[in-house]
């Protein structure tokens, strides 16, 4: 759980990382000597687990994004744990996700173009022993929250 100033040092650090420790104590009321020793609580609490550089990736030349849903088996802990540690080595991967019900895994993946998508499905993915079937779906739009924030104690609102 944290409290409302841990709550408002998260989401003024997830919308700018790197505003110096002076800022953000003026932006939540309090001492810079304070900012600073709850930042390192929230470090070491695993709260915050990192700052990183938001880039276009476009820019670096990989224009055609895809979701991937992929079936293994067998289905057992050190298949599981090879293949999302090998999806994730590769360049085109940007995440990889276990999950449940038909499909074993969901692959982010971005490319330079649908041929580059086409050979990683066929060339990297299609031949591994281990998958049985899998899916793409091309990303159009990708919209991602930029602040996460803690959700509230009891029962799930309503939809209105």
């Amino acid at each position: 759980m944290l409290d409302e100033l841990d709550s408002a040092i998260v989401r003024l650090l997830q919308e700018d990382a790197r505003q110096t420790n002076r800022d953000l104590a003026r932006k939540v009321g309090i001492a810079p000597s304070t900012c600073l020793e709850r930042t390192r609580l929230l470090r070491e609490r695993g709260v915050i687990r990192g700052y990183h550089a938001e880039v276009d990736l476009p820019s670096l030349g990989r224009s055609v994004q895809a979701m991937v849903s992929a079936q293994v088996r067998p289905l057992s802990r050190a298949v599981i744990d090879a293949f999302q540690r090998s999806m994730a080595e590769r360049p085109e991967v940007l995440s990889v996700f276990v999950a449940a019900g038909s499909d074993d895994f969901l692959i982010h993946v971005a490319v330079r173009d649908i041929d580059h998508l086409h050979a990683f499905l066929t060339d990297r993915l299609a031949l591994r022993k281990e998958v049985v079937g899998f899916r793409s779906s091309i990303i159009f739009r990708h919209l991602r929250k930029s602040t996460v924030e803690e959700l509230p104690i009891g029962r799930p609102a309503e939809n209105p």
